[in-house]
């Protein structure tokens, strides 16, 4: 899975450890914002999911199924690769590039894992993918309200979030050698509980963000970018989670 993030925000003011500073017009504003491109992002990447999922033809440019066996077509590496690229330059170049090429390439990306989505509605049962994704989305709203409205300081609990997902990450790998379903349970459990931590302190930083654009007086182009940065993690988050969830209860088509 190529959604693992990690971003680079130290760049810009998160007011000091007490989460319930800088709740004022400004950086409701800016959590509107992200929340806004946020759902947008996966509204766009369910309609392509949709789109390539229910369209023969369209299907036709990702692969052929010959007596050689399936080949990949151009589209299907594009599809295949573009995610991982598109990720690391949105994470790591975002500050060098203009809010209107953040806001593209986060567009593109959406689109492209929109695309790839499809697989999974070919491969699980229409029922529990609406049923994962309903799960994720109650998740992914309550964690996400308590990130912001605790009073308690997830600085250190995000720390230990991320140490997971580095340790997640490293498992992944060493099971797709191994190939052993008692260790992809064990991933797939572990996934939905460090995103749905994660979520909650990524909101939480977001919002002290958000109240540091409003106490520096950042520009409206940073802003933008900030909030399309924040907007990408958030999308990540629930993406993860969804697909977790769907590895552990999912029902495969026969």
């Amino acid at each position: 899975m190529n959604n693992f993030k990690q971003h680079d925000f130290s760049n810009y003011t998160v007011l000091d450890s007490s989460p319930a500073r800088g709740a004022g017009t400004m950086s409701r504003k800016f959590m509107s914002g992200v929340f806004t491109w946020m759902f947008a992002a996966l509204g766009l990447s369910a309609l392509f999911a949709v789109l390539f999922a229910s369209n023969a033809s369209l299907l036709g440019y990702l692969y052929n199924v010959t007596p050689e066996g399936t080949k990949l077509g151009l589209l299907g590496w594009v599809v295949m690769l573009a995610p991982l690229g598109l990720m690391l330059t949105i994470s790591f170049a975002w500050q060098r590039m203009s809010a209107s090429l953040v806001t593209l390439l986060f567009v593109l990306y959406s689109a492209i894992n929109g695309i790839s989505f499809s697989f999974i509605l070919l491969t699980y049962t229409a029922g529990s993918v609406a049923g994962c994704f309903a799960t994720a989305a109650i998740m992914f709203g309550v964690m996400a309200v308590m990130g912001y409205t605790t009073d308690k300081d997830l600085t250190s609990f995000g720390s230990l979030l991320t140490m997971g997902l580095v340790g997640l990450f490293i498992a992944m790998m060493v099971n797709m050698l191994l190939h052993s379903s008692f260790m992809d349970y064990i991933i797939s459990f572990a996934g939905v509980a460090i995103f749905t931590g994660l979520t909650a302190y990524d909101v939480q930083k977001l919002k002290r963000i958000g109240a540091g654009i409003e106490f520096e007086g950042v520009g409206a182009g940073d802003s933008k970018k900030l909030a399309l940065l924040g907007a990408f993690t958030l999308y990540l988050d629930f993406i993860n989670l969804f697909i977790m969830l769907l590895r552990l209860f999912g029902n495969r088509r026969d």
